[in-house]
C-alpha cells in the first residue's frame, strides 16, 4: 500500500481526527523493505488522558450509548462486519505491507476470521442475560449484567487486524467504551477501522484509537 493510500494517520478520538497534543509523529516502516509507508501522530499520555475523558463522556448514564438497545448495538456490529468485507481487500494489502503478513493469508484467514467474529459478538449483544435465584425467606434475588465501562485495550504488532476485532467485539458487545492503542509497528488497520467505526453509525467516544509507543 502506497503513503497516497492511507488516508488515516491521526489520532482517532470522539469520532474525529485529532494531532498529537505535543506535536509529534513517528514513521510506519514496511518491514519486507525498511522504507518509510507514511508518518502517523505519536499520541502520549496527554492524548490518552484525551480519549480517556471522551470514552468517560461516551459511558455516562443517559449518553446515546447507554441508552441504546441492546438489539441496535448488535446492528451497529453487523454494519462495521458489512464496512469489513467492503474494505477487505484494501486491509489486507495493509496487512501485508505494514505487518509482513503473506496477502493470501491477510485476506482469507485474517480478514476472514475478523469479519465472522464481529458477527459473532452482534450475535451476543442483545442475549446477554441475568438470573432469578431461589432465596429462602421473603427475598427476591437475581442478577443483572451490566457492562463495566471504559476499556483500555493494547494490540500486538502480528495480526493486528484480528485482535483489535477480538478485543473491541465482545466490549461493544456488552455496551462498554474502549480506547485502543495499536502496536506502533502496526497502527494501520486500526486507524482504517476506526473511519469505519464512524461510518456505521457508532456513538462519537465510544471507541477511541491513539497510536504511538506506550511509554508513558
Amino acid at each position: 500500500v502506497s503513503k497516497s493510500k492511507v488516508k488515516y494517520q491521526k489520532i482517532f478520538i470522539n469520532n474525529e481526527w485529532h494531532n498529537s497534543v505535543s506535536g509529534k509523529k513517528f514513521p510506519v516502516i514496511n518491514p519486507a523493505t525498511e522504507e518509510v509507508i507514511c508518518e502517523v501522530e505519536e499520541g502520549d499520555k496527554a492524548d490518552v488522558d484525551k480519549a480517556v475523558r471522551a470514552a468517560r463522556q461516551a459511558f455516562q448514564i443517559g449518553s446515546p450509548w447507554r441508552t441504546m438497545d441492546a438489539s441496535e448495538r448488535g446492528r451497529l456490529l453487523h454494519k462495521l462486519a458489512d464496512l469489513l468485507e467492503r474494505d477487505r481487500l484494501l486491509l489486507a494489502t495493509m496487512e501485508a505491507t505494514n505487518g509482513g503478513m503473506l496477502f493470501a493469508s491477510a485476506y482469507l484467514m485474517e480478514l476472514g476470521m475478523c469479519i465472522k467474529g464481529l458477527r459473532y459478538c452482534a450475535g451476543w449483544a442483545d442475549k446477554i442475560q441475568g438470573r432469578t435465584i431461589p432465596s429462602d425467606g421473603d427475598f427476591f434475588t437475581y442478577t443483572r449484567r451490566e457492562p463495566i465501562g471504559v476499556c483500555g485495550q493494547i494490540l500486538p504488532w502480528n495480526a493486528p487486524m484480528l485482535t483489535l476485532v477480538w478485543k473491541i467485539g465482545p466490549a461493544l458487545s456488552c455496551g462498554n467504551t474502549v480506547v485502543i492503542k495499536p502496536a506502533e509497528q502496526t497502527p494501520l488497520t486500526a486507524l482504517h477501522m476506526a473511519s469505519l467505526i464512524k461510518e456505521a453509525g457508532f456513538p462519537p467516544g465510544v471507541v477511541n484509537i491513539v497510536p504511538g509507543y506506550g511509554l508513558l
